[in-house]
């Protein structure tokens, strides 16, 4: 075991982040493209939306059922099946003939999601001792917000000009790319003795599992609150050009780099009050949106806030490796449903409140009240751990 200095661990991490990056800009770019998608398909914008929420929906239910399904199966195998998944699923969107195979195929294309995430950052904790698994978990994430700061804006700019379908060809070839990197230099590990679907399904009985999912599912719904209208927001609200959107998008990109590298960085120091923190720190963020709004500086400041708040994306994919014993891979890869959860809950939520004649910018209030509700079940999680350990102080942690 060792830090993160190490050749062979740089590299296998890279490979990894290539993959995350790909997903990233596959999931992030399809929304600053409706309407050009909506366009030429012949559907209305919130029709087109449905293609958003159809990958949203492949992520929820494949994450635990090819944890649970593929339990015995090395992970470098597993891992480069669900990229090479991935990359067809994207390279099938862009040469889908009408609306529903562009659905069924957005389908398809989140099922590996979850799974390679969870999965990936398995791999990169088992690679390091354990003061670095955050950081090391982070770098593998890297990928994912490097995309919305690299991926997103040149998907935007790229759909723009040649239309949407180049962009899923483009995503493809990333995919692609990852599983030739995998190949390469992740090594080679096997699975845990007595390992079986059962035994993964088993992290299900905890508690504390599923109150750090909650805390994903609801926490941080306010940042795809905002986003999933973030276009509309900018354009309606702020008064920006169009042609600006993309640059300002950026920033986004760089809060979530930024948040991700300090997230981790502080997560393996102190990873609950990391959680808290970060939970505080959305609901404030969010809470501001209508007022930042209202002009370009404090509205390109506030895109860059809201981005940040995926510093706690890290801490509880670490926190659910403390707490899911034996079934760390079906946690590992719950955490990535669950965001999908938050990404679904806060564009219907947020959705409801513009529908409701409350305007763009009343995204941010809805999204800081589900920020509340996650830190309710932080509180909850924090009292039954006081409480077990008062009541049994020879536990011993899971490793």
């Amino acid at each position: 075991m060792q830090g993160l200095t190490g050749l062979a661990t740089k590299l296998a991490i890279f490979a990894m982040a290539i993959g995350s990056f790909g997903i990233g800009t596959g999931e992030f770019a399809i929304m600053g493209l409706l309407p050009n998608l909506a366009g030429d398909l012949g559907v209305t914008e919130p029709e087109a939306g449905h293609v958003i929420s159809a990958y949203a929906f492949g992520v929820v239910v494949g994450a635990p059922l090819i944890a649970v399904l593929f339990a015995r199966v090395p992970r470098k195998p597993l891992l480069l099946a669900l990229m090479a998944l991935f990359a067809l699923g994207n390279f099938g969107s862009a040469v889908a003939p009408d609306y529903w195979s562009l659905v069924l195929l957005r389908f398809v294309s989140g099922l590996p999601h979850g799974a390679y995430f969870g999965i990936a950052a398995l791999i990169a904790a088992s690679m390091v001792d354990v003061g670095f698994r955050a950081r090391a978990v982070g770098r593998v994430m890297l990928g994912l917000t490097l995309a919305t700061l690299i991926g997103m804006p040149l998907a935007t700019w790229l759909g723009q000009g040649l239309g949407w379908r180049p962009t899923f060809f483009a995503v493809g070839g990333i995919g692609a790319l990852a599983v030739l990197m995998v190949m390469r230099f992740v090594p080679a590990i096997q699975v845990a003795e007595g390992a079986s679907p059962l035994r993964e399904l088993g992290a299900l009985k905890r508690p504390q599992v599923w109150l750090t999912l909650g805390i994903a599912a609801t926490g941080c719904g306010g940042m795809f609150s905002v986003f999933t209208y973030i276009v509309p927001l900018l354009t309606e609200v702020t008064g920006i050009p169009t042609i600006w959107v993309p640059v300002v998008l950026a920033l986004f990109g760089v809060g979530m780099t930024l948040g991700n590298v300090l997230g981790a960085y502080m997560a393996d120091r102190a990873l609950m009050k990391t959680i808290g923190g970060m939970l505080a720190f959305n609901i404030v963020s969010l809470a501001a949106v209508p007022w930042l709004a209202l002009s370009w500086p404090t509205a390109s400041l506030s895109v860059l806030g809201v981005g940040f708040t995926v510093a706690i994306g890290t801490a509880l994919q670490t926190r659910l490796m403390d707490v899911a014993a034996d079934g760390q891979t079906l946690a590992a890869t719950l955490n990535h449903a669950a965001f999908n959860i938050a990404n679904a809950l806060g564009a219907l939520f947020g959705g409801m409140a513009i529908a409701a004649g409350l305007g763009w910018a009343s995204t941010g209030p809805v999204g800081a009240v589900m920020a509340v509700v996650g830190l309710a079940l932080l509180g909850v999680s924090v009292w039954l751990e006081r409480r077990d350990n008062r009541w049994t102080p020879d536990a011993v942690p899971a490793e």
